[in-house]
C-alpha cells in the first residue's frame, strides 16, 4: 500500500498499489500557476486505487482548453491540490506527486509541455519529452502499460 497526504497532515490517502506510481513533469503554464512552482510533478494512477482513509477533501472544477472538466481535489482545511480527474480520461486521477511519502523516490518518465518550461530547467537526454502533450500512446506506454484500451 503505498500512502500520502496533505501539508497539514489532516487528510490522508492510500494507493492501492505494491509500487510507487511512475511520474512524469508538466511544464504548461496551468501546472506553473497551479503549483506556483516551474512545474507540477504527477502520478497517473487508477481512480479505483485511490482512496480517501482519513479527513475531508474539497473539490473545484475547472475547464480544459479541449472542453474536458477537470475536477480537483484538495485538503479541507491547507488546501493542498491532492489529485484531480478529468471528464476526458475516465477512471484515471492524476495524484500531486509532492503528496506522496515517499516522494522523494521516483524520477520523472517523461516532460510535457516543454515549450514552455523555465530555461533553467535541464531534462536529461534520456527522458522522453514533448513540447506540448505526450501523444497518447506514448503516455500510456510508459505510465499504463496493459491499460492502454481500458
Amino acid at each position: 500500500m503505498i500512502a500520502g497526504g496533505c501539508r497539514c497532515g489532516a487528510v490522508r490517502y492510500t494507493l492501492a498499489m505494491d509500487d510507487l506510481p511512475a511520474v512524469y513533469c508538466c511544464h504548461c503554464r496551468d501546472c506553473q500557476t497551479g503549483s506556483g512552482s516551474a512545474f507540477a510533478e504527477q502520478a497517473p494512477v487508477r481512480e479505483a486505487a485511490l482512496a480517501i482513509v482519513k479527513g475531508a477533501v474539497v473539490d473545484f472544477t475547472l475547464p480544459t482548453s479541449n472542453g474536458a472538466i477537470s475536477r480537483h481535489f484538495a485538503c479541507g482545511t491547507c488546501h493542498t491540490r491532492l489529485y484531480n480527474v478529468n471528464s476526458g480520461r475516465p477512471g484515471l486521477a492524476i495524484v500531486r506527486a509532492g503528496t506522496l511519502d515517499r516522494s522523494d523516490e521516483p524520477s520523472p518518465r517523461l516532460h510535457i509541455w516543454t515549450s514552455r518550461k523555465q530555461p533553467w530547467i535541464v531534462i536529461a537526454d534520456d527522458v522522453p519529452q514533448w513540447p506540448e502533450s505526450a501523444p497518447m500512446d506514448a503516455f500510456a506506454a510508459l505510465f499504463l502499460p496493459g491499460q492502454a484500451a481500458e
